[in-house]
């Protein structure tokens, strides 16, 4: 939350799309003068203070795609485009409070049921936070943790922090939360999942830390780089 106050320190990565889960709603962000400004935005939510915010700080432009549900709020189907590269992204803040079926991971699993039509092997990726881990999978509910990531290896899509860094599904060594801003409660739930065309081109996939983010957040930015 409050991201107008806290821009400055992610933007030091020079990002070109960033992802901002409990995001405030773009007429509350009064940046400071000197910081850069995104060139595009999206923005979903129903609380002005905090909905997920999709940025470009670079030529890349944001086109929401025709078969938006809106009653998977904050899984948001994208056409990314900078007149040269194009491809399908998914922007994920797994969280409907509103849903009695489950309102993390699966809204997920509805989600990639859903847009079934944009998961290939191809110009395809998946990023936010899923507020999910394998370590929670509930073993009576389809929709769990698991049966996600296997639908979408079954479509050619993976996770860029396990493929890059050789780690097992709910091994990580590396935690994108700390729960109540709590070092001895580390969780991985945020992801970046793309298509086999991009996961080749992956030169990094950094996690944040805790010393340098606490203070920000409970989370830890996950900070994916591909080559040209």
């Amino acid at each position: 939350m409050a991201f107008r106050k806290k821009a400055d320190y992610i933007l030091t990565y020079k990002p070109d799309i960033l992802i901002v889960p409990e995001c405030e709603h773009p007429n509350k962000l009064l940046f400071p003068i000197d910081t850069p400004k995104p060139i595009d935005i999206l923005w979903f939510g129903k609380n002005q203070s905090k909905g997920l915010a999709i940025f470009s700080y670079s030529n890349f432009r944001f086109k929401v795609l025709d078969n938006y549900n809106e009653n998977l709020q904050m899984i948001i189907p994208i056409a990314v485009t900078n007149g040269q590269v194009e491809f399908n992204m998914i922007a994920i803040w797994a969280n409907n409070p509103t849903d009695r079926d489950g309102q993390y991971i699966e809204q997920v699993w509805k989600a990639v049921h859903h847009y079934n039509n944009l998961l290939t092997d191809t110009k395809t990726i998946l990023v936010g936070d899923f507020n999910s881990n394998k370590i929670w999978d509930r073993k009576h509910r389809q929709g769990n943790h698991s049966n996600v990531v296997k639908f979408l290896e079954d479509k050619g899509i993976f996770s860029t922090y396990h493929f890059h860094h050789k780690q097992a599904q709910g091994t990580e060594d590396n935690p994108t939360l700390y729960m109540y801003r709590h070092k001895d409660k580390p969780y991985h739930i945020d992801y970046c999942f793309a298509s086999k065309d991009f996961l080749n081109k992956v030169i990094s996939v950094e996690i944040g830390n805790f010393d340098d983010w606490i203070m920000y957040s409970d989370h830890v930015p996950v900070i994916v780089t591909f080559d040209n």
